[in-house]
């Protein structure tokens, strides 16, 4: 009987699957804009399908969508880790393995959405954006459903769709993108001459007037809510060299700032003013509320 059962439920899950097939296809293809990769990533998502259980699946279609989603997020990643870059010159049309001609619908969005001519412009966003607005933009899912499968908070879910809407709309400044770099590199410096314990590079990265303002519910720095001056601020930077060396930098709300912890459970996170190529401010926040209403995302290159 028991065997019998089993083999009721993987013919279940083989009905599930191949009625969202072609979905799943458009998801990826979509996403990583190459035909092959994209039938890997269908054949992965089956994979983990049989090895994940189903009982308390509700729908099967959204679940799904979440499973091919991580593991194209997992598959960009990785090519962004090694420096590849697609082809796109000669890319093939997109064409699904297991085409419905009676789903008018679905081919609509294939002809749609998916060009040789967008696929270019979304080789220039990072992965999170990319999946940010893939699943936004042209299959329609909710922040917080994207948020769960990119592994960040709303707001920033919200923003990384936003900010690469503009990227492909071709409406973000070159002056807004040389800022943030300035930006980068300045609080790159800072983070790593406190990592280094390098009191002079702090000095020269701080505004002399520089101010910090601490949040008291970091118990390490309750009892100095305000520190100012360069020379301050650089001893207290220094102060938490240790800590430092594992903070990293990410955007919060589409500027650069400093995490220390993790994206989806920060201790707290560091916010740069900088004025003349030099940093006037840095808030910290620590408050738990506060930080769930940032929006906070990996800052990639």
């Amino acid at each position: 009987m028991e065997g019998l059962w089993r083999m009721k439920d993987h013919n279940w899950l083989v009905e599930q699957f191949e009625a969202h097939r072609n979905h799943l296809q458009a998801v990826a293809y979509r996403m990583l804009g190459s035909r092959s990769e994209a039938d890997d990533a269908v054949q992965e998502s089956w994979i983990r399908l049989i090895r994940s259980n189903t009982s308390k699946v509700e729908n099967m279609g959204g679940w799904l969508t979440t499973i091919i989603s991580r593991v194209c997020l997992d598959m960009l990643r990785s090519r962004k880790s090694r420096r590849e870059e697609l082809a796109m010159a000669s890319a093939p049309e997109p064409v699904t393995g297991h085409q419905d001609e009676s789903n008018p619908e679905h081919e609509a969005v294939i002809a749609d959405s998916v060009g040789l001519a967008m696929l270019v412009v979304l080789e220039k966003l990072n992965p999170a954006e990319r999946i940010a607005f893939v699943l936004h933009d042209i299959f329609a899912m909710s922040f917080s459903e994207i948020a769960f499968i990119i592994g960040c908070n709303e707001p920033a879910a919200r923003q990384l769709a936003s900010r690469a809407r503009r990227r492909v709309q071709g409406t973000e400044s070159t002056s807004e993108t040389a800022e943030l770099q300035r930006k980068r590199e300045l609080v790159d410096a800072f983070l790593a001459a406190s990592r280094n314990g390098d009191f002079e590079k702090l000095l020269s990265v701080l505004d002399p007037n520089v101010v910090l303002r601490n949040d008291s519910a970091f118990a390490p720095v309750a009892n100095v809510p305000i520190v100012r001056g360069s020379d301050a601020v650089a001893n207290q930077a220094n102060q938490f060299a240790t800590r430092a060396r594992s903070m990293e930098l990410v955007l919060v709300n589409e500027s650069v700032g400093v995490i220390a912890g993790q994206l989806e459970q920060p201790v707290f996170i560091l916010e740069f003013t900088v004025v003349d190529g030099r940093i006037t401010e840095i808030g910290m926040i620590a408050d738990q509320v506060r930080l769930r209403g940032l929006g906070i995302a990996a800052l990639k290159d």
